[in-house]
């Protein structure tokens, strides 16, 4: 029986509805650690530099690997909106910021041996390591309130509502832009100001989630009983537990491939960063096609309408193909130029552009990554996506061994068969899922 919330036409303005507000805050995520990286660079010291740098890139993998408060907050919403449960979202909500408040504590009270261990791996000099330790203990006090964040953001694209989330996002970054440069710039506080800019950036996003949270739902309060449902709380700790491992193994896999850049020379690790912001500008727009899969799949999961949910998957996998190809073409075209803007080094520039086909590529591999990841999330077809992810890590393992007597050329294959690995299984899975999902004879 199909729920009122369900509606088993899915069409193209339900899809950018939702991507894209989610490809507009996507462009804004990494502001933060960006523009305290620019103010800090504003005071000519090359040591400051570097820590911020290195710390900034730290809470994006520490916060990354906890990314399940997001994605899980939207398939259980979605997936509750589409079974007309519309008073569990209000549970869904506070279960999510109990989990972020839980975790950002254990990174707070941790913060000692993680800033020792991490900063320690790094292996930056005695000075930028410790100018990122002054950055790390400061802006690790915000971990429970960017975490508590994600929950916000996953709930509010969970309902559709991707403008508000596009909104929330928007304002995170605008307070952290005047904050950093009020406090970096005018009052000379240096790498602490950027750290605590980030902090104050974070807690006012959440105080507006809550306040939007609260003028959608009336009230937060939630009987115990509940909150503390234990199905609900089992089911919403395992598919969490499943997502993080997948991310962990993305994340692994990410790791070794700029490892072994590092490992070729300082021209070559250059020369792969740079590319890195071509691999970044596909992601922002395939991830956002991947946050409608999120919603408009929980929701069918959730309604039980099998039509809903394949018409939202063919409609996502062809608009991302498309803007695959677009994205490829551009990189086609004008690469060689975007290269020559983001660096002055002759040697960087020509090496650059060698290996240039491969991020041409990627973006086409990568539209069934991505694609696949949002329909897996939304059905919370986590263990399987976090099977499938670890296969796909030791696949690029494999694949790296291999190559690796081709140098850069060698690891940049690997990755793209990595891509063309997650995106493979999945979609190899995907119809034993669906008929799993959608039989009669479960549900």
């Amino acid at each position: 029986m199909h729920s009122p919330y369900a509606s088993s036409k899915v069409t193209t303005a339900q899809v950018f509805a939702i991507a894209g507000p989610a490809m507009i805050a996507n462009l804004t995520t990494p502001l933060i650690g960006i523009v305290s990286t620019t103010a800090i660079g504003r005071l000519g010291d090359a040591t400051l530099l570097g820590g911020v740098a290195m710390a900034s890139v730290l809470f994006d993998c520490i916060f990354w690997l906890f990314a399940f408060l997001r994605m899980g907050t939207v398939a259980f919403t979605a997936q509750s909106l589409g079974a007309g449960e519309a008073s569990e979202l209000r549970a869904i909500l506070v279960r999510g910021f109990i989990v972020a408040a839980l975790i950002g504590t254990g990174l707070i009270v941790l913060q000692m041996p993680l800033a020792t261990v991490l900063l320690g791996a790094m292996g930056g000099s005695e000075g930028v390591t410790r100018a990122a330790k002054t950055y790390f203990t400061i802006r690790i006090w915000s971990a429970p309130l960017a975490l508590a964040n994600y929950v916000v953001l996953g709930w509010l694209i969970g309902q559709a509502r991707a403008r508000l989330a596009l909104g929330t996002q928007i304002t995170i970054n605008l307070i952290n832009v005047a904050a950093t440069a009020l406090l970096v710039l005018v009052f000379d506080f240096g790498i602490a100001g950027a750290a605590i800019a980030a902090l104050i950036a974070e807690a006012a996003g959440l105080l507006l989630g809550v306040l939007i949270a609260r003028r959608l739902q009336g009230q937060l309060a939630v009987a115990r009983a509940t909150l503390f449902d234990r199905a609900k709380l089992m089911r919403m700790l395992s598919v969490n537990r499943d997502i993080m491992i997948r991310t962990a193994a993305l994340i692994a896999a990410w790791l070794l491939f700029t490892a072994q850049g590092a490992r070729s020379g300082d021209t070559t690790l250059a020369a792969n960063a740079v590319l890195n912001n071509f691999l970044l500008i596909s992601a922002f727009f395939l991830d956002g096609l991947a946050n409608a899969a999120e919603q408009l799949c929980g929701r069918a999961y959730g309604a039980r309408d099998r039509s809903g949910f394949t018409g939202a998957v063919k409609l996502v996998l062809i608009w991302g193909f498309a803007f695959a190809l677009a994205v490829a073409g551009t990189f086609a075209l004008f690469g060689t130029s975007f290269i020559d803007i983001m660096t002055a080094s002759v040697d960087v520039r020509h090496l650059a552009r060698d290996y240039l086909p491969f991020v041409i590529v990627a973006p086409l591999l990568g539209v069934f990554a991505f694609g696949y990841d949002g329909i897996y999330i939304g059905a919370t077809w986590a263990r399987d996506m976090r099977n499938l992810m670890v296969l796909s890590l030791l696949i690029f393992l494999a694949a790296w061994l291999a190559l690796r007597s081709f140098g850069n050329a060698g690891l940049w294959g690997a990755l793209l068969v990595h891509y063309a690995a997650r995106g493979g299984l999945e979609a190899l899975r995907y119809p034993a899922l669906l008929r799993k999902s959608f039989d009669p004879k479960v549900y």
